[in-house]
């Protein structure tokens, strides 16, 4: 039966694509896209039901044809179901999806320079920093009709298992920021992270690192609005630092959630002699896979941390999951304490509608010397009624198996954590204090810079001219490409600025545990 529906369902996309492409009834017909990508779905979401029941005998008979748990046979057709009926497009931070190029008269100016083989790290100068003015949140806009006749024609071209490392997203998702912009934005909240290693004891150390963590997401989002940010190139590198007022980093005992007013921040922001430097550094290392790294330090606290991120992602009926393949550590120098964590997966639900981001996965902390570890689970929302954004986390002592920290709620709005002592503190995301980034005008910054690579890019999406940031974007692309060829020609290959490889992971050349 599956057989003879994959015939009929491939008899239909030939007979809608074989229409004209223009005229009263066209092969870009909204109705007629809808449909081709509700076949498309449906006949996924079947074929997946079908493998779900073969496996589900195949384990019944291995088990003396014992039959398995109710429960489970529900589940999988609840999951199945779930991808069906949920018009999702979970967005990967990919690339993008050609549109018709301006006439020579509208098109931009080339871009002249080119990428050295090796390249040596820059010294970024602390007086050329200033106070990020930049505020680039999204409109929370629903897609407009043309914007949904694209993504409906990309959504019928894409398979069951697909790896989307190659497949072209539309022009008009666009962030505004590149990727290693938005690791940066996750420090929005320095204060906390510097609080970690003010405290006491391994115990809270690994609570305060939990409590910065489910703060972290919040402000690395821009916006409710579902957008991708723009997919680094290969040695595109990213600077900013904060000026964290001493007196806001406190232990964990003495930490707490109040506001801090933004002229206190400013007051505090403008001696920095009551001031602790954060310094913030990412590269993108790698094109194939697309691989990410960023380090940050404060030398003043001996303490930094070193991350290095691989984005890949898989269809999955009506839906895409992204999961960051890769790791952090963090490094406290003073109390010589790695701390090892990994990230969530990352969606974008409805994005035919008004599109929305949701966290999911479980993450996990740990700390090999004190023996504590965390385990932070980020929820998506069932099907069937729940809350959005919910978030659960536990710290446990290892060694003598208690659990010393409970958290609940949203990971961008109020966290409630409850301590082994009975004590309680709640963390409202929206009313953190957020001290802005200090970056180098674009004029200052190198031209394989986030900011001054994209700026045309960027400009033009805020002028609402997506057939020119579409211009800008592919000549970007496709010099990273033909540079690429030419490294594979003489057998050259990529030498990273600031970050060398080492086994599986990526580690920055100056580290902070190497040079004290």
């Amino acid at each position: 039966i599956m057989s003879h529906v994959e015939g009929q369902q491939k008899n239909l996309v030939q007979a809608i694509e074989s229409l004209p492409g223009s005229g009263p009834l066209s092969a870009l017909d909204q109705d007629l896209l809808l449909l081709k990508a509700t076949s498309a779905a449906t006949l996924s979401c079947l074929g997946e039901c079908l493998n779900l029941l073969q496996q589900s005998m195949h384990q019944a008979g291995q088990h003396n044809n014992r039959t398995l748990p109710s429960g489970e046979h529900k589940l999988s057709f609840s999951w199945s179901m779930y991808f069906f009926f949920n018009y999702d497009f979970q967005i990967e931070n990919q690339t993008y999806l050609p549109r018709p190029l301006p006439t020579p008269s509208q098109r931009p100016r080339p871009y002249s320079p080119t990428l050295s083989l090796h390249s040596a790290p820059e010294l970024i100068l602390v007086e050329d920093e200033m106070t990020d003015t930049e505020d680039n949140e999204e409109e929370d806009l629903g897609v407009m009709e043309d914007q949904r006749s694209i993504i409906l024609h990309l959504i019928s071209q894409l398979k069951l298992g697909m790896d989307l490392t190659r497949v072209v997203l539309p022009t008009f998702i666009l962030e505004k920021r590149s990727l290693l912009e938005m690791y940066a934005n996750f420090m929005a909240h320095p204060d906390l992270f510097l609080s970690i290693a003010a405290g006491a004891s391994p115990e809270e150390r690994i609570i305060c690192f939990v409590e910065y963590y489910l703060t972290a997401f919040h402000e690395g989002r821009k916006g409710a609005v579902a957008k991708k940010p723009y997919n680094p190139i290969i040695g595109e590198s990213f600077h900013c630092s904060w000026d964290v007022p001493k007196d806001k980093v406190k232990s964990l005992r003495t930490n707490s959630a109040s506001v801090v007013s933004t002229d206190q921040i400013k007051e505090f922001g403008q001696d920095q002699s009551e001031c602790y430097k954060l310094r913030f550094v990412a590269e993108q290392v790698s094109h194939h896979p697309p691989v990410s790294c960023f380090y940050c330090e404060c030398k003043e606290k001996r303490m930094c941390v070193n991350a290095h991120v691989w984005t890949k992602s898989k269809f999955m009926g009506m839906s895409i999951g992204v999961s960051m393949v890769g790791e952090g550590v963090l490094y406290l120098m003073a109390h010589e304490e790695e701390y090892v964590f990994t990230l969530p997966s990352a969606y974008a639900r409805s994005i035919l509608t008004i599109p929305w981001v949701e966290l999911g996965g479980k993450v996990s902390i740990n700390c090999a010397k004190t023996g504590y570890s965390a385990t932070v689970t980020f929820h998506t929302k069932p099907f069937y009624g729940g809350k959005v954004h919910r978030v659960t986390a536990e710290v446990k002592h290892n060694p003598t198996n208690t659990i010393v920290c409970k958290a609940q709620g949203e990971w961008n709005g109020t966290l409630e954590f409850t301590y082994s002592n009975g004590e309680t503190k709640v963390i409202d995301t929206n009313k953190l204090p957020v001290i802005r980034k200090k970056i180098r005008s674009i004029a200052k910054q190198g031209p394989f810079e986030s900011r001054h690579l994209w700026q045309h890019v960027t400009n033009s999406l805020k002028e609402g001219n997506i057939d020119a940031a579409t211009e800008h974007k592919h000549r970007l692309e496709e010099r990273q490409r033909a540079e690429e060829r030419q490294r594979v020609a003489i057998n050259t290959p990529w030498k990273p600025k600031y970050f060398t490889k080492e086994g599986d992971g990526w580690i920055y050349f100056n580290p902070l545990w190497k040079s004290h």
